[in-house]
């Protein structure tokens, strides 16, 4: 299978994936927070070790296998600076943790952690914008020519996407109250992703490695945040803490399973000379 079509292939994945994992809140009305809870504490999990695994070490390995290596610091910035423009996205009000937007936990905790956005097409804006940094993270790792580094990425990105869709199904249709709309809202979040893969796709082309690099490090970046502040409302909880952290390691032996099969199989060639193009 070419890069082209590894890239159509994930796209295609990536897209029926958000489209499915939204569309069942749409279409049954079903709202099962702790299942909600227990997908996205997993899904965490495979993030986090996604990106210390995988999008900071290999995005570290093309970088220096680069003739323009660049300083530690232009490396470790480009994390930082993953990691800022989530937390700058948040704080502007385009945030992406929206499963527990509409539930009030103050009764259960005595105090309300809960931030419920005043406007619902905000919510579906940052959402999306981090679902183009997810297709970014799988350009780049398209870009590397290395398919097990890109099935482990998208692995991550994935993992992440289904209760991130299923959570935008849920919190649409109980602020529009009307499935046309939230179908809309679905479908803009739904085709971020794939886009961008495929635009990586091809902008990647031309690009040395060191910036392949680059690309790399910053999606680890954004990978840091978007999976450490998804569980740390509920971590930050007795009553949940336990259950989030079982659910993060969870997802984080998912993932060191799945690596150690990629390293096993003939997909791990780790030839850091090659791009896809």
């Amino acid at each position: 299978m070419d890069g082209l079509h590894q890239a159509l292939t994930l796209a295609a994945v990536a897209l029926i994936t958000a489209l499915i994992a939204g569309g069942i809140p749409i279409v049954r009305g079903v709202k099962d927070e702790r299942r909600q809870k227990m997908m996205t504490g997993i899904a965490a999990g495979v993030l986090l070790a996604s990106a210390l695994l995988v999008a900071i070490p290999e995005g570290f390995a093309t970088t220096m296998a680069s003739v323009d290596m660049g300083s530690t610091l232009s490396m470790g910035g480009a994390i930082l600076a993953g990691f800022v423009l989530m937390l700058l996205l948040e704080a502007l009000g385009f945030g992406h943790d929206i499963h527990e937007e509409h539930h009030d936990h103050e009764g259960e905790h005595g105090h309300d952690h809960v931030h419920h956005p005043s406007n619902p097409t905000s919510v579906v804006f940052g959402l999306s914008v981090h679902a183009l940094t997810d297709g970014l993270a799988m350009g780049a790792a398209l870009a590397t020519g290395e398919l097990s580094i890109a099935i482990a990425v998208a692995m991550g990105v994935i993992a992440h996407k289904i209760p991130a869709a299923f959570s935008l199904g849920v919190f649409s249709m109980h602020e529009r109250g009307d499935a046309s709309k939230s179908w809309k809202d679905l479908i803009l979040f739904s085709f971020a992703t794939p886009l961008m893969i495929i635009l990586a796709y091809y902008a990647f082309g031309d690009v040395s490695e060191y910036n392949i690099g680059l690309a790399m490090l910053f999606a680890g970046g954004t990978f840091l945040y978007v999976a450490t502040v998804d569980v740390l409302p509920d971590i930050h909880h007795m009553e949940t803490g336990k259950k989030a952290l079982v659910h993060v390691l969870i997802g984080v032996m998912l993932m060191v399973f799945l690596l150690l099969i990629l390293d096993m199989s003939s997909l791990a060639s780790h030839d850091h000379s090659a791009h896809i193009h």
